[in-house]
């Protein structure tokens, strides 16, 4: 019993220093950001960076205003989950409660294929077929526009979605099933009105992987948006605040404004997401509390 309580008191030591470990390296990341990134805000002005509707950063008058970013990640991000939510969802229906064995191991092994491929080959897919695909259908100058990212976005999204509802969805107890065939129920409603709903708190980790993945996108989006910092448009060519960052982090000079900047938008794009992970957390854990 001793040397099995010293061996549980190990584990549970080892745990705690991952999980501080975990919380440090947040801790670490949060504070690199505002320590680089407030001094540019300072110098350009809260208001001026953050409602500023023009970018030019290399200009001889250089200009620093992010809010055509700010829209266009929002917009973005709201229309691959306006899409990629529904499809996703309704698939893991079908495949925990309806498909059989054989539709679901395929169509399982093709999500999880889909979940492996890099996002720049999604990019490279994208910018090679969907982009010109986009200019041909709705007659623009250019495909490479705020609609194109949304679809590879929400293409993008779907493994995650999909693979954490089945998930949820299958561990929803078989009784509950049961007794709602008992009282007549049919299928339809013993899937949307028993076992969605018991399975809601997984179902609503899985949008919050996939609002993560869609916000912090970078490489895929940046080859077919097009990667102008113009004020969003669907048909226009547009950038994210993860490409406005990785775009010009390279050319940009240490200690300068710009790169100062450049800080100061991934500082906003943190906070952003933080507030959106906070945000659903505590939907989900009233919900639960309920």
């Amino acid at each position: 019993m001793k040397k099995n309580k010293i061996f549980e008191d190990i584990v549970h030591g080892i745990f705690l220093i991952l999980g501080l470990i975990t919380v440090g390296c947040v801790v670490l990341i949060t504070i690199y950001l505002i320590i680089s990134g407030l001094p540019a805000i300072k110098e350009i002005g809260l208001i001026n960076f953050l409602f500023g509707k023009q970018w030019a950063s290399t200009a001889a008058e250089p200009k620093f205003g992010i809010l055509p970013f700010i829209l266009t990640s929002i917009y973005g991000t709201s229309g691959a989950i306006v899409i990629g939510v529904p499809i996703g969802f309704f698939t893991a229906v079908y495949l925990s409660k309806v498909a059989n064995k054989k539709v679901r191991n395929i169509m399982e092994t093709s999500v999880n294929l889909l979940a492996g491929i890099p996002s720049v080959v999604y990019g490279l897919v994208g910018m090679l077929i969907l982009v010109p695909a986009i200019r041909k259908i709705f007659k623009v100058p250019d495909g490479a526009s705020l609609l194109a990212a949304i679809i590879v976005l929400a293409i993008m999204i779907l493994p995650n979605i999909i693979k954490v509802s089945i998930t949820s969805l299958d561990a929803v107890p078989k009784e509950y099933e049961d007794a709602s065939y008992a009282l007549g129920a049919s299928s339809t409603e013993t899937f949307f009105r028993v076992s969605v709903p018991a399975a809601k708190s997984g179902i609503a980790a899985a949008v919050v992987l996939g609002v993560g993945r869609a916000i912090g996108e970078a490489m895929a989006v940046m080859m077919v948006a097009g990667n102008v910092a113009n004020m969003p448009s669907l048909f226009q060519s547009v950038r994210f605040l993860t490409t406005a960052v990785s775009s010009e982090m390279a050319y940009s000079s240490p200690g300068s404004l710009q790169r100062n900047a450049l800080f100061s938008i991934a500082l906003v794009l943190y906070i952003f997401i933080m507030l959106i992970n906070a945000t659903l957390n505590f939907f989900l854990k009233r919900d639960k509390e309920k």
